[in-house]
């Protein structure tokens, strides 16, 4: 039992290397955020949320039924982010739980993507994604896709720890104003929506040489879509643009109206099991807030220095990903 207690720790030593000048990533923040927050802390929480401070920037996990107490932090200049690629994660702008909550597939304006292990908050994969990546996903053999609106592209990268940060192979797929990723468990496509279509992509399947292709588009209401994210455990999605948002029932490809407090601008919606209300982040100054909100308006969470930009509940995500994934990579 030892000699393989021993092994396994071998190879995650050599799956994930520390460099010898890495940062503590679990001291204290300038800031004063509590970075030490566990993995025991975050799977014993009741009811948890991700949020992007886009103020620190920082990824930071919730706890509304502590009263809003923050459990956990990822700040990029404290962890191994070399130096000088810090400035890839300005402005946070999503941060999704993946691998049953053991990690989180982050995303920021400065152009970066990232893999971070929540045990100990070390980015096992990172990368440029373009101008203003707004969402990224993983596929089914653990690479990445990304969507950038600014340079309209998606990105599908090969995830390899053993590459220098930026070094992998990547494949650029054009796509107009790409603002979101949803990979579909149930029928192995990407869903993605940009200005006003709706794209179902497939995904050619070769670990080390990844590629997407064009299979069907729908038109959408409106234009210049931004979130799509699946409702918890329906076969649906979550759509927004600047004017409305829907839910988008995956099966008959119809779209219906989000009964909401707000329509307008909507940057995010995350919702959970029964009961629980569906989050929605609107900015109170040009594209960020300072307060989360349910979908009836009423404030959730709010902390007055920070900027957040996006919002989701700190669950698994059945639509896309099973629960008892655990993190996959393929090597030549």
């Amino acid at each position: 039992m030892m000699n393989r207690l021993v092994s396994l720790i071998a190879l995650a030593t050599m799956l994930f290397p520390v460099r010898s000048d890495a940062k503590d990533c679990l001291a204290p923040l300038a800031s004063g955020k509590d970075t030490t927050g566990n993995k025991a802390k975050i799977t014993s929480c009741q009811r948890c949320i991700v949020i992007t401070d886009q103020a620190e920037p920082a990824i930071d996990i919730i706890d509304l039924s502590q009263n809003g107490k923050i459990l956990w932090t990822w700040n990029p200049g404290q962890c191994n982010i070399d130096s000088d690629k810090v400035k890839w994660f300005s402005n946070p702008d999503d941060a999704k739980p993946v691998y049953g909550g053991r990690f989180l597939l982050i995303n920021a304006s400065g152009g970066g993507v990232a893999l971070v292990r929540i045990s100990d908050k070390r980015a096992v994969f990172y990368a440029h994604a373009g101008v203003n990546p707004h969402s990224s996903a993983l596929l089914p053999d653990g690479n990445i896709v990304t969507a950038s609106s600014t340079d309209n592209r998606l990105v599908i990268f090969h995830v390899d720890t053993s590459q220098a940060p930026d070094h992998g192979y990547r494949r650029i797929v054009r796509m107009p104003f790409a603002h979101n990723v949803v990979w579909d468990k149930a029928r192995k496509v990407l869903w993605s929506a940009g200005e006003g279509k709706l794209y179902k992509l497939g995904y050619n399947g070769d670990c080390m040489h990844p590629d997407l292709v064009f299979l069907d588009s729908l038109s959408l209401p409106g234009s210049e879509s931004h979130d799509l994210f699946p409702v918890y455990e329906k076969d649906s999605l979550f759509l927004t643009n600047p004017d409305n948002a829907y839910y988008f029932n995956v099966k008959t490809k119809r779209l219906s109206p989000l009964t909401c407090y707000e329509h307008k601008n909507i940057k995010s919606l995350s919702s959970g099991p029964a009961g629980w209300p569906i989050l929605v982040m609107i900015p109170k100054e040009r594209w960020w807030s300072d307060e989360v909100r349910n979908a009836e308006g009423d404030i959730l969470f709010t902390q007055k220095d920070m900027r957040i930009y996006k919002v989701r509940w700190f669950l698994p995500d059945p639509f896309s990903y099973s629960e008892a994934d655990h993190f996959k990579q393929c090597a030549p």
